[in-house]
């Protein structure tokens, strides 16, 4: 079975599960993106064991296409890195999560949580409903949980939900944001994590701004690391803007 029968099938099977009537692309990009668009609305459920079988598959040929990046042979403990998160081979990456723990549930959107979901697989969702039916609640800002990465090329997935910002940055605001730095970094010495990935909590829809997250980012993970046995932690940014703050901040 070749990516374009594999993601046959798998829409085939979404569109069946959710009782939709429609016309199945013909290209192999259409078919990805219609395959992402039925799996991030798809609430968590058990899901058969050959479409997992066949998901796995796609997914980690989809990844070895985009292109695994290691850090291995970089010496330094601090790295700025800019790029899809989902190629990371680290330890642990960070999902800038929302309060309900369950993934983006907008189609195709090109939020971090959304993609992190999509590439990880369904087994993502289901193991963050598992986590958030036994807590009872929804999940605290400046918190973290762990779950396992399944399809990506990192081990864990660290979930943290960020402050939302409405008006100013209050002193709260700023604590909570590095609460969840230190909450990962906690949970990621906890189960003996050597190397994480940070994406920029908050920054975004949560509108925190870029250059002060990236303030409290750096200090919070500097101030950790000197008493921690994690070896190195990336800073993962997408956007040219954070890029040129985190290197002034790093490199100044």
């Amino acid at each position: 079975m070749n990516q374009k029968e594999r993601l046959t099938y798998l829409v085939t099977y979404l569109l069946k599960e959710a009782k939709y009537r429609m016309t199945i692309p013909e290209s192999q990009e259409e078919l990805f993106q219609l395959y992402r668009a039925l799996v991030n609305i798809r609430l968590a459920k058990p899901i058969a064991m050959e479409f997992l079988k066949i998901q796995d598959k796609m997914l980690k040929e989809e990844t070895k296409r985009k292109g695994i990046v290691s850090f291995d042979t970089v010496d330094d403990n601090i790295i700025l890195w800019k790029g899809d998160i989902t190629r990371l081979k680290v330890d642990a990456i960070v999902n800038a999560a929302n309060h309900q723990m369950e993934g983006c549930f907008l189609p195709g959107h090109n939020c971090i949580d959304n993609m992190i979901h999509t590439f990880a697989g369904v087994q993502l969702r289901n193991e963050c409903h598992q986590l958030m039916q036994e807590q009872g609640v929804l999940e605290e800002t400046g918190k973290a949980k762990i779950t396992k990465a399944y399809n990506l090329p990192c081990h864990y997935i660290l979930h943290t939900v960020g402050p939302i910002i409405k008006d100013e940055v209050t002193k709260q605001d700023e604590v909570l944001l590095a609460s969840c730095y230190e909450h990962c970094l906690q949970l990621a010495e906890k189960n003996n994590l050597k190397t994480i990935a940070f994406c920029c909590i908050s920054t975004g829809v949560f509108c925190f701004p870029n250059e002060k997250a990236a303030k409290i980012a750096i200090e919070t993970v500097q101030r950790y690391m000197k008493y921690s046995s994690i070896e190195k932690v990336i800073f993962n940014v997408f956007k040219d803007i954070d890029e040129n703050i985190y290197r002034k901040l790093l490199y100044k």
